[in-house]
């Protein structure tokens, strides 16, 4: 029996048409499975966008042997470190993840003191050299004419920020910045040049109380 030449351009076009349409909804799958792909590959770690606050300061509170202004956004806390000493402070600043970790010693005019003290700063520096790719020092005064040295170090360095404050005969003062996260320190460098400038301002408000 022979189709009706009618009938066969029918079924002609509708088996164009099915074809046609199983091509489509091939490509719509292979759409769907490969968007859902890209979902699922691993993102990059980043860093949450920072609103950094508007600088204020506040005075440490006068208990300590020394004093300065820091930033009313960071919370004093006692240091948290096993073998801490009396006056040993962080400064905690809960929105950037960061602290200000400050340690004091009394030299009482031993020469030798101060000559350990100043080389265990030094080391404390030196040992992030293999992964620094800068360590820039600086010596400066305040206006109270108390001298600091300042270390800026570059890099992906997990402190990069220290320094030493001393009057060379009776006190002895250090301090370090450190980021409490995993995020590398070229996204955390809106939030790392913020701290660095409070921590000038500590040093520049920076001065010893008399006993």
């Amino acid at each position: 029996m022979f189709m009706n030449k009618k009938v066969f351009k029918g079924y002609g076009a509708w088996v164009t048409r099915s074809r046609l349409f199983c091509v489509f909804l091939c490509v719509v799958v292979l759409y769907i499975l490969s968007s859902c792909q890209r979902d699922y590959l691993p993102k990059p770690l980043g860093y949450n966008r920072l609103i950094l606050p508007e600088p204020s300061y506040q005075v440490l509170p006068d208990s300590f042997p020394y004093t300065f202004e820091f930033s009313k956004h960071a919370r004093l806390l006692p240091d948290t470190a096993g073998f801490h000493e009396r006056y040993w402070i962080e400064l905690y600043y809960p929105a950037l993840k960061s602290n200000i970790h400050i340690t004091y010693k009394e030299i009482n005019s031993n020469e030798q003191l101060l000559k350990e003290f100043m080389n265990d700063a030094y080391t404390l520096v030196a040992k992030h050299q293999i992964k620094a790719s800068a360590i820039d020092e600086v010596i400066t005064q305040n206006a109270f004419g108390r001298t600091a040295i300042v270390a800026e170090l570059q890099g992906e360095v997990p402190s990069q920020m220290q320094f030493t404050i001393t009057d060379s005969t009776k006190n002895f003062l250090r301090g370090a910045l450190y980021f409490n996260t995993k995020v590398h320190n070229d996204s955390l460098k809106p939030a790392i040049e913020y701290m660095k400038k409070d921590i000038m301002h500590l040093v520049n408000s920076f001065n010893w109380v008399k006993k």
